[in-house]
């Protein structure tokens, strides 16, 4: 009989190349397709003869594009055959992350890992809570050439980094035991939003110390308006749409997605649904978030009237005075507390709840509003005159009459406001309160206006409306802290104030045009901008810092365009392109051209959606038999369907249904299979 050998062996060489510095020629190792990963990257190691901790490494396929992470997998199993490029690597590399508050570290990221969980481990590493809510965005090409135009014409500018290169995101470390403990919350100070000085040992672990905590939960220093106008600056619907265009795929790696080492990529909140913001716990959190939403009103990445650009800009100044007090008082000498009683007295705090006196006492009697209101419903080609009814708001709905005697019958209309879109539309120097109502019909959206006398009618309404759009009724333990909430809102916005600004504006030293888009301060000359900024200031100057910082995203969320992602699409059947506007509850098709929104449809009503992948369009099915598909143009449509999916998982987190992170349903939802 003839051997086997006779015809030759089963097995055959494999050239893989290591990423190592003192290896520099490609290894070559005889293998057979049954032979598994783990014994290749074993017989590998063997052979390079270097005495290292090689547990981090793994083998890329570079052709492929993908990881071989299965080590119990064999070659034939993952078609790995003779002409393979193979590469010995380190799963964890270095990367540099721009921080929404402009700070760059420069830290080991996990390249083989998706970036949903890389993501999750990074805010470990910088203490920053509900990770989910966060992504990495690719810088767009036109920021880029924006940057070279900048280095071209200047002297190189020396970058600021941060670094944390020995940050402990290796799989299977342990991070630190302050991070997420149920026992040994850390504590911060109220006021200042600091760490409470015991517990600043082992709340910040070895790499994120006192001081790397002060630059992440302190404002940064405001920069000159000779750099904030060299800045990019999106001027059009359209630039905007191109900023999202490179958010990262979560359920993908970053070596997958052409991420290289030490590249520079921007950790951003994509998601804005930001859920149980705590001061005790979240005052790097805060601070970033708070940054964020800075930088989007500096830079114009969202629009805002000028009264409203004034009360930021009021906030900014007393934050930056609030910092700059903070920075020089020493917190490692005062207000020790012990960590036990501090999560003691929290956790006693959360069971009792603070006593409100304004709770209703009968929580069976749901109360009902009764007042003369204006109304107005827009229409094309008409005039806006609002007229008088009587209007009755009970449990979620809202009915009016002609006159308050005709409130025992029929009523003219009414309106039920579960899942309505309540826009604010106030003016507090012309005295006017109004109420903007977008509710959901089969093909979109109804507009509804409402006017108010006063401020008092229209804390209540307002209040009123914004919970049952949640779907609760004033009966709720939460509306008088709404009232309160608008009240005090609504005070910061009056600058009719007893007290009085500074005479001498230049006494202060402040640059106003620091605190204001470069639109802004070129309407307005320097003293002028600068006593209205500290008029306004007047309102707020009684605030602590962290106070001042959620005031600030309190008034950020209460913009019109707040959390909108701008995206250019083609929809099916249209022949040109239109703007889709993602938010955290509902899509809005926009015209490229004007700027005006054409349809919205609300995530409330969506049954379906679903993606082709053969010719990249999105179908979505909403209720009575309302149906849409696009195709996407700025981006993949990959970074839709994640968007939408991203928001409908987060708003059962915000209903209760889902406080704690599951990985499986997120990806379910957002994967998407290609």
């Amino acid at each position: 009989m003839i051997s086997s050998s006779d015809y030759g062996s089963n097995s055959w060489e494999l050239s893989i190349r290591v990423d190592h510095q003192l290896v520099k020629d490609a290894i070559k190792l005889t293998v057979s397709g049954d032979l598994h990963i783990g014994g290749v990257m074993l017989k590998l190691v063997e052979k390079i003869e270097i005495a290292q901790d090689w547990s981090d490494f793994a083998l890329w396929w570079e052709q492929k594009q993908c990881w071989l992470l299965k080590t119990h997998w064999t070659l034939d199993k993952c078609g790995v055959q003779a002409d393979a490029a193979l590469i010995f690597t380190p799963q964890h590399k270095m990367l540099r992350l721009l921080l929404p508050n402009m700070k760059t570290v420069r830290l080991k990221v996990s390249f083989s890992s998706v970036v949903f969980k890389a993501v999750s481990d990074i805010c470990k590493t910088l203490n920053i809570r509900r990770s989910e809510e966060l992504s990495l965005l690719k810088p767009s090409e036109d920021f880029k050439k924006k940057k070279k135009k900048e280095k071209s014409s200047k002297e190189p500018v020396i970058e600021d980094i941060l670094n944390l290169d020995n940050s402990p995101t290796n799989s299977g470390t342990p991070t630190s035991p302050g991070l997420y403990s149920k026992t040994l919350t850390p504590t911060y100070d109220p006021i200042n939003g600091m760490p409470a000085s015991s517990t600043i040992t082992w709340f910040c672990n070895s790499l994120l110390t006192e001081q790397n905590c002060n630059l992440l939960a302190f404002s940064q220093p405001n920069c000159s308006p000779e750099t904030l106008a060299e800045m990019y600056h999106p001027r059009s619907l359209v630039e905007k749409a191109k900023l999202n265009a490179g958010w990262l795929d979560s359920s993908r790696s970053l070596m997958e997605q052409g991420i290289q080492e030490d590249e520079k990529l921007w950790l951003r909140f994509k998601y804005f649904t930001f859920f149980d913001l705590n001061p005790k716990y979240d005052a790097i959190r805060i601070n970033q978030l708070y940054e964020q939403a800075r930088w989007a009103i500096l830079l114009e990445e969202i629009d805002c009237t000028e009264e409203e650009m004034l009360i930021f800009a009021a906030l900014q100044y007393h934050i930056s005075k609030m910092t700059l007090a903070a920075e020089t008082q020493d917190f490692t000498n005062e207000g020790e507390v012990d960590e036990i009683d501090a999560a003691l007295s929290n956790l006693e705090v959360t069971l009792d709840g603070e006593k409100n006196d304004d709770i209703l006492e009968d929580i069976t009697d749901i109360p009902r509003l009764a007042d003369n209101l204006k109304f107005f419903r827009p229409k094309k080609l008409s005039l806006k005159a609002f007229k008088q009814y009587w209007f009755v708001f009970g449990d979620t709905s809202i009915a009016y009459y002609k006159n308050r005697d005709a409130e025992f019958g029929e009523p003219v209309d009414k309106l039920n406001l579960r899942g309505c879109e309540v826009v604010p539309d106030v003016n507090v120097a012309g005295k006017k309160f109004g109420i903007k109502l977008m509710i959901p019909v089969a093909d979109g959206m109804n507009e509804v206006c409402l006017r108010c006398e006063d401020e008092g009618q229209y804390a209540r309404w307002m209040a009123a409306c914004v919970l049952a759009s949640k779907g609760k009724t004033m009966a709720d333990c939460s509306y008088q802290s709404e009232i309160n909430s608008i009240r005090s809102f609504l005070q910061m916005k009056n600058r009719n104030t007893s007290s009085q600004a500074p005479s001498d504006p230049e006494s202060m030293d402040m640059k106003p045009e620091c605190f204001v888009s470069p639109r802004c301060a070129k309407k307005h000359k320097s003293k002028q901008l600068a006593a209205r900024i500290l008029e306004a200031h007047q309102n707020v100057a009684q605030m602590t810092l962290v106070e001042a910082k959620l005031r600030f995203i309190q008034a950020w969320q209460s913009l019109p365009e707040f959390g909108l992602a701008y995206y250019i699409v083609r929809f099916k059947g249209s022949k040109k392109d239109d703007l889709l506007g993602v938010s955290y509850n509902r899509l809005i098709r926009i015209d490229t051209a004007t700027g005006d929104p054409i349809t919205t449809w609300r995530f409330s009503n969506m049954k379906q959606w679903n993606v082709n992948w053969e010719i990249r369009q999105v179908a979505i099915e909403f209720d009575q038999n309302v149906s849409i598909a696009f195709s996407c143009v700025s981006a993949d449509c990959k970074v839709v369907h994640e968007y939408i999916g991203g928001y409908i998982f987060l708003s059962t987190r915000s209903k209760g249904q889902n406080e704690t992170l599951d990985e499986e349903l997120f990806h379910k939802l957002t994967g998407g299979q290609e």
